[in-house]
């Protein structure tokens, strides 16, 4: 499941929780094309807390939307993840220098506010 969070316009901010299914990755897609036509650049935070596994499908979507994403990273300056599980921060760790133009940090759970702040100090934001 994925919760749209409440953050300022130029960051996408997302709850995924437990199974992320087809139908849930739609909604973000939705929601990041949305922001990316009113904005040059977005900051993103994911709150993986619940997050257990996506779908299949669910997973290939996920591909291909990152491949056809490729040329725009640009436009996604700041990610930050909030997790309490080791998997995804080691996951990060490895992304983290192999994705240009986008910087990856994590967060834990009571860091939230730091994460959104983090993720909404963008180049291109609003205080630009």
């Amino acid at each position: 499941m994925f919760e749209i969070l409440a953050a300022p316009d130029h960051v996408a901010a997302y709850r995924l929780t437990g199974t992320l299914t087809e139908a849930d990755l739609d909604g973000v897609v939705a929601d990041l094309e949305d922001r990316l036509s009113r904005h040059e650049k977005l900051g993103i935070l994911a709150d993986l807390t619940g997050f257990e596994d996506m779908t299949f499908r669910a997973g290939l979507k996920d591909v291909r939307y990152g491949l056809s994403m490729v040329r725009r990273l640009k436009r996604f300056p700041r990610e930050a993840v909030v997790t309490d599980k080791g998997w995804i921060e080691s996951f990060a760790a490895i992304a983290n220098p192999i994705i240009p133009h986008v910087e990856v940090k994590c967060f834990k759970p009571a860091e939230f506010d730091a994460a959104l702040a983090w993720a909404s100090e963008i180049e291109g934001g609003p205080e630009a």
